[in-house]
């Protein structure tokens, strides 16, 4: 049949009696952006960064294209080019080497380790970037756990959190804005903020990991670091990702014991619990999309199977209808120069 005789056969547009229309307001590009609901900003990005040792590195994470580790000279001029492009802060991870790993995770806390002499160093080059600093020990172990191991394999709990304090403190005596424990050991977060309000760092705020799910999307962070865990899994402290009310559990426990800011990790299959977060407290919301969400979308716009720019802004935008007031990505950089 013949367009024409379609149009013949078709109801006339007098006849249709349609009260609403909704794509008077998609018609055009300038309406679509005046009505538009939910907007991704350069405020709303955290940029996770890698540090090493050495000078004049930056080795590429096979895992993570375009993503790299940085010695401390370079990790300079890249945390410099992510202000000057509007990110405000970033979240700082150390690559350790081998031989300063041991078993209680000693190196966390050296005034002069890898991640102090990094915090000094930026907040010298660039003052007015947020450093937020991770707090746990998994790049630090050389059990690749983020609590002090048994013999036997059990995680200790307590004992984890006395070192967790100790890290806390160096990298607040170094300078670190914000510290964010990662490592979901029960109690850490009131007990780190008594330590650092002790110490007479009461400016220094904390982002909890409050959510934090045992998760196979972590693969090429740990690859980064070198920190998968040697044996066994992280199941007895990291959350069952079946698991949607207990995350609310954890978050009100870190609101009551001090946190400034709460977390949910992964964010692309955890969107249900974003949203749940965001419902149920007043504190900042932010999510971590990880490495494993980054690599894949990275793998595909390599293979040419998506467009990769604009997958990586829907997917993004995404965590922020859901509920997410700030998103760690190792995307930021790419997603400030598009917002400029």
């Amino acid at each position: 049949m013949s367009l024409p005789n379609l149009i013949d056969k078709s109801i006339a547009s007098d006849q249709l009696q349609l009260t609403h229309r909704p794509r008077r307001l998609r018609r055009t590009a300038a309406f679509r952006r005046m009505v538009q609901e939910t907007q991704l900003t350069v405020n709303d990005l955290i940029y996770p960064v890698f540090v090493m040792e050495g000078q004049g590195l930056k080795p590429e994470v096979k895992s993570m294209p375009g993503c790299y580790r940085y010695s401390l000279d370079l990790l300079l001029k890249e945390v410099t080019e992510a202000f000057e492009l509007g990110i405000n802060a970033i979240a700082l991870f150390p690559l350790i080497p081998q031989d300063l790993k041991d078993a209680t995770g000693t190196e966390s806390y050296n005034p002069d380790g890898l991640i102090q002499r990094t915090i000094r160093a930026i907040k010298q080059e660039v003052p007015e970037l947020v450093v937020i600093t991770d707090v746990a020990l998994d790049p630090f172990s050389s059990d690749g756990h983020d609590g002090i191991v048994t013999e036997d394999g059990t995680i200790l709990n307590d004992a984890t959190v006395e070192v967790l304090i100790k890290m806390a403190l160096s990298q607040a005596a170094a300078g670190a804005d914000m510290v964010a424990p990662s490592d979901m050991m029960d109690g850490r977060i009131g007990a780190i903020r008594k330590a650092l309000d002790g110490e007479g760092y009461t400016d220094v705020g904390i982002l909890a990991y409050s959510a934090k799910y045992a998760s196979a999307y972590y693969g090429p962070f740990r690859d980064a670091l070198d920190s998968a865990p040697k044996f066994g899994d992280k199941k007895t402290y990291q959350m069952d990702p079946a698991n949607a009310l207990e995350a609310l559990k954890e978050i009100d426990l870190d609101i009551s014991e001090g946190a400034d800011m709460v977390m949910v990790k992964p964010a692309l299959a955890y969107m249900d619990v974003i949203h749940r977060v965001r419902q149920h407290t007043n504190l900042p919301v932010a999510a971590y999309n990880v490495s494993g969400e980054y690599a894949m979308i990275k793998a595909a716009g390599q293979n040419g199977w998506i467009d990769e720019k604009k997958v990586m802004m829907e997917t993004l935008t995404s965590m922020k209808r859901a509920g997410a007031d700030l998103i760690l990505t190792y995307f930021a950089k790419e997603v400030a120069t598009i917002l400029q």
